[in-house]
This record gives structure tokens, C-alpha cells and sequence, in this order.
């Protein structure tokens, strides 16, 4: 049951949601009160069983106080018009993490499509494509400005914000798929894989007992297929019967 006063997150599977990651992981680490649900991604060719909750059919989709924000980058905004920490308070700083984070939200292409994200694999990839190793090194650039210009440890400052949330995704992908990463950027995938709210959605993510075609085709036409970290496939689901959904209690995730 959903809880009256508290806003409603609709993700999808932690194993692969990169784009539920981010608002979850954003409201979890500055501990924003919400009530979280999950809908597994379905097998049935077309769109996943989402548009009743999200008006594009995809998560995430936030629903507050009677209103329906879809797109983690709306659903960002519409978070700090309550919560301010959201974003760096010093004017500089937040331009630069806005502007970071479209472009971690708008771009990237070619690392999206040759490190999609599945949190239990371990995968090497014998030779990176050209635009890919380009994403990598944008991201390690823009890793190393934030990091030297604003001080760290977080990538606009001394706390996590929303520009945090935005590229947590690429320290899964980097878990996964082992790309050679210099210094900076390994420390910096290294304290966002060591946040506790990461470690959470990690551990869930190893947890979820179904599974889903689409997805698990994709990773495995990535490379070599390493290791799998995760539970085994549920016993009693077939690959065009998506699990039930689950939801977890409303929660003020700690800090």
C-alpha cells in the first residue's frame, strides 16, 4: 500500500536500471523520505507494463503529492524546489553540476550501448571501441575538473549532490566491465561504490531472483563473461512472465 504523504519512486530492476538509480540513490544519501516501487522489467516484446504509473511507459517516475514527474532529470529538479541540498549551494559550482549532469543525461551514447548496466557481472571486453574509450576518458574529464576545481571528495564540493547521482551509474558499469581508469577516476568510482546507499542497491540488485532476456543477451554479446555474482534465476518464472512486483516500506533512508 502506498503510503499517502510521502512521494512515491517507481524503479525497475537494480540489477540493470541505471536511470532508477539515479533519483534513488539522490534521495536515499541526502535522505529525502520516500516510499520506494519496484516493477520488474518484463520479457513481452513492446513496452514493459510501466504505463500505469509513468506516462512514457519507463521509469523512473515520481509521484508527489498528487502530481506525476517522469525523466530522472525532472524529477531532480522538481526535488530541489523542496530540498535545496539537492544541488551545491555555491552559484558556480551549481551551474557546473547542472551542466554536468545534462550531459551525463543526454549523452554517453556509445559507453550506454557497449556497457550496459548489470551489477552482478563481471565481464572483460577484448577491445574497447573507439567512441566508447572517448565516453570513458569525457567522463574521467569531467571527474577530474569537478574533483580539482571544487575540492572533492564528491564531484561539486565536499557533499554529494545530484551531479553524484547522475554519473553513480558509470561506477557500476566500471565494477563491471574493469576499463583502465586513471587515479583520480579510480578513487573517485571507489567512494561512490563505498557509499552505504550504494553498497544497498548493490546488495539488492545481487538479491533479485528473476530475470530478464532482453537485458542478459545484451551483456553477454559485450565480451567474455567473467563471473556472476548474482542469486539464481526464480524457479517459477518462465521469460515471458515477469515477476511480481515488490515494494519496500516507506523509509527515510539514513545519511
Amino acid at each position: 500500500m502506498t503510503h499517502p504523504t510521502l512521494p512515491t519512486l517507481y524503479i525497475a530492476n537494480k540489477n540493470y536500471s541505471s536511470w532508477s538509480l539515479r533519483p534513488w540513490l539522490l534521495m536515499t544519501v541526502l535522505g529525502i523520505p520516500f516510499e520506494e516501487r519496484l516493477v520488474p522489467f518484463g520479457n513481452e516484446p513492446g513496452q514493459p507494463p510501466f504505463t500505469a504509473f509513468s506516462p512514457t511507459g519507463k521509469v523512473p517516475c515520481l509521484h508527489d503529492r498528487g502530481l506525476t514527474v517522469w525523466d530522472s532529470l525532472a524529477i531532480t529538479e522538481h526535488l530541489a524546489e523542496s530540498h535545496p541540498e539537492v544541488w551545491p549551494s555555491d552559484v558556480g559550482a551549481r551551474a557546473w553540476a547542472r551542466s554536468a549532469s545534462a550531459e551525463m543525461h543526454s549523452g554517453f551514447f556509445a559507453l550506454r550501448e557497449t556497457c550496459t548496466m548489470n551489477c552482478g557481472l563481471r565481464i572483460r571486453v577484448p577491445t574497447w571501441p573507439l567512441a566508447t574509450l572517448a565516453d570513458w576518458r569525457r567522463g574521467e574529464a569531467i571527474w577530474a575538473e569537478g574533483l580539482q576545481r571544487f575540492g572533492g571528495p564528491f564531484l561539486a564540493g565536499d557533499r554529494f549532490t545530484a551531479v553524484d547521482a547522475f554519473f553513480a551509474p558509470l561506477a557500476f558499469r566500471a565494477q563491471t566491465y574493469s576499463p583502465t581508469l586513471g587515479e583520480v577516476a579510480q578513487g573517485y568510482v571507489a567512494r561512490l561504490l563505498a557509499l552505504p546507499a550504494m553498497q544497498r542497491w548493490y546488495a539488492e540488485a545481487l538479491a533479485e531472483s528473476w530475470r530478464d532476456e532482453p537485458h542478459e543477451e545484451d551483456a553477454r554479446s559485450k565480451g567474455e563473461w567473467l563471473a556472476d555474482l548474482r542469486a539464481p534465476a526464480h524457479p517459477t518464472l518462465t521469460p515471458s512472465t515477469p515477476a511480481p512486483p515488490s515494494t519496500a516500506g516507506a523509509h527515510r533512508p539514513r545519511r
